[in-house]
């Protein structure tokens, strides 16, 4: 479970990145193929990181709780590209969360722990 989530939140980050060059470039339908795509993987990265909660919630919960911040500020980031709005402010936002929620999956039992 653990590599599909792994799997699920890289391939979600990489298509983050396509769509938002696809919509600053101008190429509309693409890009919403590409969010559509980004969205379902959100599912896929809510799904197993639930299910890999399992029965111990403490730490878990506050990943849980940064990790749906970071789909959030990736929807509201790729919702503003399209609509040509400012994104800077939830660029800071997301790159923040991203680390955060980062460095606390990486601390988890089930991770590698590079920080140990």
């Amino acid at each position: 479970m653990t590599h599909m989530h792994i799997t699920a939140w890289a391939l979600a980050i990489i298509l983050f990145f396509v769509a938002n060059s696809l919509y600053k470039g101008g190429k509309t339908k693409p890009a919403k193929i590409t969010h559509m795509i980004t969205r379902v993987l959100y599912l896929a990265i809510i799904g197993t990181g639930f299910a890999l909660i399992g029965s111990s919630f403490g730490f878990y919960a506050v990943k849980l709780i940064v990790g749906i911040i970071v789909i959030g500020l990736m929807e509201m980031v790729l919702v503003r590209t399209s609509k040509g709005k400012s994104t800077g402010a939830l660029w800071i936002a997301f790159v923040i969360a991203f680390v955060v929620v980062l460095y606390l999956g990486l601390s988890l039992p089930q991770g590698f722990k590079p920080f140990a």
